[in-house]
């Protein structure tokens, strides 16, 4: 695959599109990006700002902690929470498997 020249479809600017990160989309069965990296970061950062946190006590290690979902006890069909530090800890050891 050749680099491909994209343009911003918020700011208008044309951005290259590697033949690695092609490579990565295609094997996340992601399309194209529609927005540069500087717009694709403001978007995101304007979703992270409007998200509302829940407050809640992790599952594994006890400490509280905010979530940017709505815990559900086990009752209701929900799973426990895991902080930060214990959600990348677990993350880790899944990908290290």
């Amino acid at each position: 695959m050749a680099d491909q020249q994209i343009t911003c479809r918020d700011c208008g600017q044309s951005f290259v599109f590697t033949d690695g990160e092609q490579e990565f989309y295609a094997s996340k069965q992601l399309s194209a990006p529609q927005r540069c990296k500087d717009c694709r970061a403001a978007r995101k950062n304007e979703r992270m700002q409007d998200r509302q946190m829940h407050d809640a006590v992790c599952g594994k290690c006890g400490a509280q902690c905010q979530v940017p979902f709505k815990p559900r006890s086990v009752e209701e069909g929900g799973r426990p929470v895991l902080c930060k530090a214990c959600f990348d800890a677990e993350r880790g050891n899944r990908m290290a498997a």
